[in-house]
């Protein structure tokens, strides 16, 4: 029986997606249940699932725009399965690890030729003996260990290539019109070109509405750092032990935010027609860069969850979108957004808010800088923050009230305990 394996559907309002990748080739024997192929649409990454066990007929190709529903391939499930056509899977491009160079083979690590190398010509390079000496290739030491073992000569990886193409003579010339950085350095004009994903071209889109839809201003502060990271320090054993994982900045922060939105529901608001919404839930969307680009999965109410809880989500959801395995679902509805270019080194920077969101947060690098304490110059690990807003919903009395907020929630991560207010007030119930 011939089974259709069709076009999966990421969500309403989608009507076509583009064919990613295929991890199977055509003619495979692939069983049940297995990851064929994985499918992209603007919005989300959807894997193709083998139904039955069969051979496989590829009806798309990689790049191919599709509509929802129709055929990508055909699986035969009366064939055998063969030595010959069992499957030989396709590894997706951040697991696929490199061969080991065999003994065989011309060696993995490009030789580099020098900048006064002649054109290539029988017996060029045979133990510096003819040409008064001549050497004009220089070899690498792993290259030359290998040469040896499957004792080849210079002559025998020469006679080995098959062709001299544009890109190799464009090299030499560039080699000697130019003067190389270092001795192993050729100089390359090459350019890479690809099509753009349907999310990068959704995510340009929406980035550009943002600005040109939203009166975006962003307000700045800076908070220290040292009491969460002593915080850290004393209780992460303990903490690992306990939950099976370690507790983040993110967590702290994430926590934070949902206090500082109770005490400032406006920045949670957000615009619909001539309409102001204001959730009293904190949904908060993670921003989370993956290879296809950012994506924002979300937590529900993190004003009911504990600091282990959202360390665990937000984990969990991470791990779907780098996968790739994120519903469109779990990245819908969030009321505010948290993102972290902290991680890749950033200082300073003013976020863009996702839509239709009001407002989302920057965290950034943490630096070791000299502040004023008491009137004491000390050291202390410090974060610039900053807050992106709609100015058309939030004014700057709640933008930068909240930020102060998460800056003392964060000194004193105490008062997420007691709803921002000072453990000994709550004490004496003043």
């Amino acid at each position: 029986m011939i089974l259709e394996i069709k076009i999966p559907s990421p969500g309403e309002s989608i009507n076509e997606a583009q064919l990613a990748v295929w991890f199977v080739k055509d003619g495979d024997y692939v069983e049940k249940n297995k990851e064929l192929a994985e499918i992209e649409s603007d919005k989300a990454t959807l894997p193709l699932i083998a139904a039955e066990s069969g051979k496989i007929k590829i009806l798309v190709q990689v790049g191919d725009t599709v509509a929802i529903g129709s055929v990508a391939c055909t699986i035969d499930t009366d064939a055998v399965k063969t030595e010959k056509t069992s499957s030989s899977e396709i590894k997706k491009p951040e697991t696929q690890k490199p061969e080991p160079p065999k003994s065989t083979a011309i060696a993995t690590e490009p030789t580099v030729v020098a900048k006064t190398m002649p054109l290539p010509q029988t017996n060029i390079h045979k133990d510096n003996e003819n040409n008064g000496g001549v050497s004009a290739i220089k070899i690498s030491p792993v290259a030359r260990t290998i040469m040896e073992e499957a004792n080849l000569s210079v002559d025998d990886i020469i006679a080995g290539l098959k062709r001299i193409g544009k890109t190799e003579v464009e090299a030499v010339i560039n080699v000697n019109n130019q003067q190389p950085l270092n001795n192993n350095t050729i100089a390359s004009r090459e350019e890479i070109r690809k099509k753009m994903s349907p999310l990068r071209k959704k995510l340009a889109e929406r980035l550009v509405a943002v600005k040109n839809q939203t009166a975006m201003l962003t307000t700045f502060n800076e908070v220290d750092m040292s009491a969460v990271m002593e915080l850290r320090k004393k209780y992460q054993k303990e903490f690992e032990a306990k939950y099976g994982f370690k507790v983040g900045f993110m967590s702290f922060f994430t926590k934070a935010v949902s206090e500082a939105l109770k005490l400032h529901p406006n920045v949670n608001s957000m615009i619909d027609g001539e309409e102001i919404i204001t959730p009293s839930y904190a949904d908060v969307a993670i921003a989370v860069q993956t290879d296809k680009g950012l994506m924002v999965p979300v937590l529900r109410n993190v004003e009911c969850m504990t600091i282990a809880e959202i360390e665990k989500g937000i984990a969990d959801m991470a791990a779907k979108a780098r996968s790739g395995r994120i519903s469109l679902e779990e990245m819908t509805g969030g009321t505010f957004t948290i993102t972290n270019g902290g991680v890749f080194g950033s200082l300073l920077s003013t976020p863009i808010i996702n839509p239709p969101q009001s407002a989302i947060l920057g965290m950034h690098n943490i630096v070791e800088r000299p502040i004023a304490v008491n009137g004491d110059v000390v050291v202390r690990p410090m974060m610039y923050i900053a807050l992106s807003y709609d100015h058309r919903v939030i004014d700057g009395k709640d933008s930068v009230g909240f930020l102060v907020h998460v800056k003392q929630f964060i000194e004193n991560p105490v008062k997420l305990l007691f709803n921002g207010k000072d453990p000994e007030k709550v004490l004496l119930d003043i």
